[in-house]
């Protein structure tokens, strides 16, 4: 028992003061950049605007449910096909969070690699999509639904606060479940895999890598959460390029995003969409594993950044790993107690709907501010961990239902 206890601390303490540091200059992003300035420049096809919804989603923290709805914003704000969908594919394939917690666990190189690997992806994807938008031979899709940004706080003391909220808050809601989901996975593999058990099949790299991404592509897993079973993983002995198609294909798409695409982008931008993200995986993962010394210099990365945090456990490591599983407990607890509350404050005048595809605060959110802009609604209540919401007034249950597909949702009878 006490060595899985070990591995498990071991690993939280590499990535706790990272995680903690990303996770502030995610609320700072939040918090002070207006988000109306991303659909201010993504309204062509070009290479300028393909390249802009790129570099915007690189550093934003937003997992593959959570970009569907600001992705489908972009679209209605004005910015192109195009343009969304690189920045669809960019987004959850990394973010400041992820970049600091993967330079913890995995070291500079994939640290380096990681958005560079987005930003071509991105780029490749939203290109491709632009050449045919600019033939006009993309699907018709309905754009007509409403939706406007958030308002920023103003002033700098509520700019502060809603930093804090939402980096320390709301962030450890939407991606803490799946972070301590991925850390004692990890924790599953350090332990009881024996430590040759991958490279017994090191010798056929694209076959592991294709087999990833059958297994990645459809199931959900955060950009945050991936990156302690990809270094557990390759310490059993993954080799590096699969350990990146994993940290690629795995947050980058899942069978909601799927959907979401095929309904807001038309089918056509979706095959793109996800052969961008396979090809760009596959690509890089073959790169990194077949040029001369490359995989030596990821491979070599790994065990010494590992090994360290084994050797030097500071009281700051200790200090942040409390102050983050701390966090996580009450952002979690938090959710499940509105849940209870949710429940036993219903009343008779609500109706209930079941939508599919609300894993983060961003989707709550979203649901919420666009269920209460319909005509009728007096009172909106979003449950996450139940994925319902309820509604009271005279508004028309098929107008509630509309909206929650054009928001990018499914909904269950």
């Amino acid at each position: 028992m006490m060595e899985y206890v070990n591995a498990f601390v071991s690993m939280l303490n590499g990535m706790s003061p990272y995680l903690l540091l990303g996770f502030l200059i995610a609320g700072v992003l939040h918090a002070f950049v207006p988000s109306s300035i991303y659909s201010r420049y993504l309204a062509g096809t070009g290479l300028r605007s393909v390249s802009m919804a790129a570099l915007f989603g690189i550093p934003l923290p937003l997992c593959s449910c959570g970009v569907l709805p600001t992705a489908v914003a972009l679209r209605r704000s004005g910015a192109s096909r195009a343009a969304s969908t690189s920045f669809l594919i960019a987004t959850p394939q990394t973010g400041v969070d992820s970049i600091a917690a993967t330079y913890s666990m995995m070291g500079l190189p994939f640290a380096i690699l990681r958005p560079v690997a987005a930003l071509v992806t991105s780029l490749i994807g939203g290109l491709a999509v632009g050449h045919w938008e600019r033939k006009g031979v993309l699907d018709d899709v309905r754009d007509d639904a409403n939706y406007e940004f958030s308002e920023l706080p103003k002033g700098l003391w509520n700019k502060i606060i809603e930093t804090l909220k939402y980096g320390f808050f709301d962030m450890m809601q939407s991606i803490g479940r799946w972070l301590l989901i991925g850390l004692v996975v990890a924790t599953l593999i350090t332990v009881l895999l024996p430590d040759d058990f991958f490279s017994t099949y090191a010798r056929w790299p694209l076959l592991n890598m294709f087999i990833i991404v059958l297994v990645a592509v459809p199931m959900y897993v955060c950009a945050t959460g991936s990156i302690p079973i990809a270094a557990a993983l390759m310490l059993k002995g993954m080799t590096p390029g699969c350990a990146l198609v994993l940290l690629m294909a795995g947050p980058a798409a899942n069978l909601a995003s799927m959907f979401v695409v095929n309904k807001a982008f038309g089918r056509k931008a979706t095959i793109i969409y996800l052969l961008s993200i396979i090809g760009g995986a596959m690509g890089f993962g073959v790169l990194v594993d077949y040029w001369p010394g490359l995989r030596e210099v990821f491979v070599s990365a790994l065990p010494c950044h590992v090994m360290h945090h084994h050797m030097a456990v500071s009281w700051l490591n200790t200090v942040c790993s409390i102050a983050l599983l701390g966090m996580i407990i009450v952002a979690l607890v938090s959710k499940y107690w509105n849940s209870y509350q949710i429940k036993h404050n219903k009343t008779t005048a609500m109706k209930e709907f079941k939508v599919k595809g609300m894993m983060c605060a961003h989707c709550k959110a979203n649901v919420e501010k666009g269920l209460a802009a319909l005509p009728g609604v007096e009172k909106v209540t979003v449950d996450l961990a139940k994925g319902t919401a309820l509604v009271e007034g005279t508004v028309p249950d098929k107008l509630v239902i509309d909206c929650i597909e054009d928001l990018g949702y499914q909904y269950e009878a």
